[in-house]
């Protein structure tokens, strides 16, 4: 789909929240803003959000850890005079606290670099255990979002999540949560929190707000060949970014997409798109083409593991469909991208569920409907997802963050 000529504003689509406001279901991610010499291009990004409000964006979010982003929305938010019509969502860099006074902290530096007196969207960043959940509660987080709440400062309280399904309901189900945030694409359909884990969210009217939807662009770039043909061979004529937007938005259970937006050719696109997608509006064909395109990029991962699950669950505990996948991830995507899906969802856990667990019962193997050879291909992708500087930088990460 083209971009828009400039000025021309199209009719946004809203989604409700579990309160009943209206949220642009396309929502900025603030992570990817431009850098010139180390420091955000403060009018470039003021162009681009701006842009973006015109068209009906009003979903921003940051998190404490972006750096320079919280800073640079606030004055420019400020600027603009919008506080008030937009919602901000921001994160407590949970694996950080060590304390109640740390929790205020952050809080309160947070208020002040975003220029607000409130957060609309509170979240805790990167839950990836139930066990970083129980330590917040140690310290006392459940009174303190009660406080916050009732003051005024937090309009809702969330969680954003890498991590198994597994994992992502046992925090679904810990707290009366206003809203979540989950890794979801149509790659990521059967791992992460998967459709199950946004299906369950919908059932409990728990609205979820969708990262990494073209998996850092991973589905626009790298796409193999064989995608890209049969993309642009379809008589949609819709770009991949636009078939992965699409495959999100016909869902019910979907209330935001967040997208990483640093040009305002995609602003406009993406916006563009999202006045055009509701639930429903996928045919029989365009999903043929989804399962078109996944068949192509599975073809290309050393180890033919389908996330089924059947393996599971492993006597010692070790995650055999998380590890596969994150093996492959860094053949179809790079090596450093599955080093990093493997820290957030299988090294960062409390409780080890790495390869090493393996006591090589073959239990797995037996219920492998690939006949994989689950016990040699550990052995492999642990040599290669956990090299000595990544074993280190992990073990001192989990002694300090549970």
């Amino acid at each position: 789909m083209g971009t828009l000529a400039c000025g021309k504003v199209q009719k946004m689509i809203y989604r409700k929240d579990r309160y009943g406001n209206a949220l642009s279901e396309l929502g900025f991610g603030c992570m990817r803003f431009t850098m010139t010499n180390g420091r955000i291009d403060i009018k470039k990004a003021e162009s681009e959000i701006m842009r973006a409000y015109e068209m009906g964006v009003n979903y921003y979010d940051t998190a404490y850890i972006y750096s320079g982003s919280e800073a640079a929305i606030g004055e420019i938010f400020e600027r603009n005079n919008i506080r008030e019509k937009i919602n901000i969502a921001t994160k407590l860099p949970q694996y950080l606290i060590s304390s109640r006074k740390a929790i205020d902290k952050y809080f309160n530096e947070q208020l002040q670099r975003l220029r607000t007196n409130y957060i609309d969207y509170y979240l805790m960043h990167m839950l990836t255990d139930i066990e970083a959940w129980n330590k917040l509660k140690s310290l006392g987080i459940q009174e303190w979002i009660d406080e916050k709440k009732k003051s005024g400062e937090i309009r809702q309280i969330g969680f954003s999540f890498h991590g198994n399904t597994d994992t992502f309901l046992k925090i679904l189900n810990a707290y009366d949560w206003d809203f979540c945030q989950i890794q979801y694409n149509y790659l990521d359909e059967t791992t992460q929190a998967g459709r199950k884990g946004l299906e369950e969210a919908e059932k409990k009217g728990i609205p979820v707000i969708i990262m990494e939807p073209l998996r850092g662009g991973k589905l626009v770039e790298l796409l193999p060949e064989d995608a890209k043909k049969a993309i642009r061979e379809n008589s949609r004529g819709y770009t991949p970014a636009e078939w992965a937007f699409r495959w999100l938005w016909d869902q019910t259970g979907v209330t935001v997409v967040l997208s990483g937006m640093n040009s305002l050719s995609m602003v406009e696109e993406n916006c563009t798109t999202a006045s055009d997608c509701s639930p429903g509006s996928f045919t029989d064909e365009d999903r043929a083409l989804i399962e078109k395109v996944k068949d192509s990029i599975s073809r290309t991962m050393k180890i033919g593991c389908t996330g089924c699950a059947y393996c599971m669950p492993c006597p010692k505990g070790v995650d055999i469909p998380g590890i596969f996948r994150c093996y492959n991830h860094m053949y179809t995507e790079s090596k450093g991208s599955g080093r990093k899906e493997y820290f957030q969802t299988v090294g960062f856990r409390k409780t080890p569920s790495d390869a090493t667990m393996c006591v090589g019962c073959g239990k797995c193997e037996s219920h492998c409907p690939q006949h994989l050879e689950i016990r040699k291909m550990l052995k492999v992708a642990d040599r290669e997802l956990r090299p000595f500087y990544w074993k280190i930088f992990t073990a001192v990460a989990r002694r300090f963050s549970l």
